[in-house]
């Protein structure tokens, strides 16, 4: 395994539970001359969406985990990942760094959690003169390819069903959303309608208290000058009182002197007459 300045992330995730459909590599060849440089040509899914840490690595085929790498490169991030361009990208690896023997390998594309995300058919390095030679891969080999590529089979058809599924929840998300927004708009015009309700009754008690005090100021001032002239009627009734009284016993004094007055009288004319005999 050749070793670059610094180390690619990888994972102990087993291949069984990797997504190798997301990125799809394109016009790999059988074999490659060594000696010579090699470009990788891969395509990125609709729904993938690459990270700064992502690598291509070249693994000898019955790899187990993503440390088994022989050599990588970094891939580039495309500028803009709606544009058409931006899906179909690609890597050089450099002739000095590739591997020497004619065993089967294949690229991964490896993303920055080390998790494989697409993976190309096997190749060798070989010169093309060799062609005619048969090449020996054992049973073992061959099952593990077959193994391999019904398993991309597979993880290609459950991608494209919880495609569909995800396609309908996001549908379905989107009516309630939609359905959420027009219940808070009309929450939204209650509580408007409820404010200005409240705001009116707080103005109509605010004046009505208004009201109130000033009648309440009103009525302790006329209270005031009521007692007021109560309290002179009072005084005034005392005063008459007294002079009933003075009255009163003036009229008494009179009457005993007209009493005496009268007894006198009497007694007057019984001397006159009694002189007169």
């Amino acid at each position: 395994m050749e070793e670059t300045v610094e180390d690619p992330p990888t994972s102990a995730v087993l291949l069984d539970h990797c997504h190798f459909s997301q990125v799809i590599f394109n016009s790999v060849e059988k074999f490659y001359v060594p000696g010579g440089d090699v470009t990788c040509y891969y395509t990125l899914t609709q729904h993938f969406i690459p990270r700064r840490k992502d690598w291509i690595g070249i693994f000898r085929v019955g790899w187990k985990t993503t440390r088994e790498y022989y050599t990588f490169m970094w891939v580039t991030l495309p500028v803009d990942l709606n544009s058409e361009s931006a899906k179909q990208q690609e890597v050089q690896f450099k002739a000095y760094y590739l591997p020497k023997d004619d065993e089967y390998y294949q690229f991964c594309y490896v993303d920055q959690d080390g998790v494989v995300r697409g993976a190309s058919i096997p190749f060798q390095f070989r010169p093309e003169n060799e062609e005619d030679i048969l090449v020996v891969t054992t049973q073992g080999e061959v099952e593990e390819i077959e193994q391999h590529n019904k398993e991309l089979r597979k993880e290609n058809q459950e991608l494209k069903d919880s495609c569909v599924g995800l396609q309908q929840q996001n549908s379905d998300m989107q009516a309630e959303l939609h359905k959420k927004e027009e219940e808070l708009e009309t929450l939204k015009g209650t509580n408007k309608e409820l404010e200005q309700q409240l705001k009116a009754q707080k103005d109509h008690w605010e004046t009505e208290l208004l009201q109130l005090k000033e009648q309440n100021q009103k009525m302790s001032s006329e209270n005031e000058k009521v007692g007021v002239r109560v309290d002179q009627l009072q005084a005034q009734l005392s005063t008459q009182e007294k002079e009933m009284e003075k009255l009163v016993q003036g009229d008494q004094d009179k009457t005993e002197q007209l009493e005496h007055l009268r007894k006198e009288n009497s007694q007057l004319l019984l001397t006159l007459a009694q002189q007169r005999e």
